[in-house]
């Protein structure tokens, strides 16, 4: 039993270190993303003022307003006019 409660709390520990970028969208209006993470390719809309985690091994994204931004999956990003601001 004791290795047990050991080994769930190992998996535990390892899920909560993953990584992804923060993307929040500061626009008045609802955010539509572009988002390519190798031969994917998804469409993530993004509500005014909510906050979603992306790309967590790496992506392209595509914003609003047509900028193209690589990420690593470790950025804090802010969609601001239709743009992306990196942090």
């Amino acid at each position: 039993m004791k290795t047990f409660v050991i080994a769930l709390l190992s998996g535990v520990l390892a899920a909560g270190a993953v990584s992804a970028a923060t993307v929040t969208n500061k626009d008045g209006e609802t955010a539509v993303l572009v988002v390519v993470e190798g031969e994917s390719r998804m469409e993530v809309a993004i509500s005014s003022g909510a906050t979603e985690m992306i790309c967590p091994s790496g992506c392209f994204v595509t914003t609003p307003s047509g900028d193209r931004i690589g990420l690593q999956g470790d950025e804090n990003v802010e969609i601001v006019n239709g743009s992306a601001i990196v942090k």
